[in-house]
């Protein structure tokens, strides 16, 4: 099992930034795929991005179209900690964001942090 803890959510003004942070309870080094996925008020949860563990061959990332270009995914094995830098923020992009791991038979979620853009 892995405990999925995010942090770092807030009220920020458009065009802002902010980043959230997710801290595994134990190793992610063996999980190939972590996500970050999004929540708006009264529409489905959906994926945003993933960083996938590449070995020594370093990470692979994949976006959304929509926060392409501003968002940045990252993942730390040696800390257990995966990021989600956000530049250029929209009121669109207000949601709870929720951190996600797959292991073999199993998915984990984190609870949740909220993030809002608004001036």
């Amino acid at each position: 099992q892995v405990r999925l803890v995010e942090s770092g959510g807030g009220l920020v003004q458009p065009g802002g930034s902010l980043r959230l942070s997710c801290a595994a309870s134990r190793s992610i080094s063996s999980i190939r795929d972590m996500r970050w996925w999004r929540q708006a008020p009264g529409k489905e949860r959906e994926w945003v991005a993933t960083v996938t563990s590449g070995g020594t061959s370093g990470s692979t990332t994949n976006y959304r179209d929509s926060v392409r270009g501003r968002f940045t995914i990252s993942r730390d094995n040696r800390n257990n900690t995966v990021s989600l830098q956000m530049n250029s923020l929209a009121p669109e992009d207000t949601a709870v964001y929720y951190c996600f791991a797959a292991t073999l038979g199993s998915v984990y979620w984190g609870q949740g942090t909220q993030v809002t853009v608004s001036s």
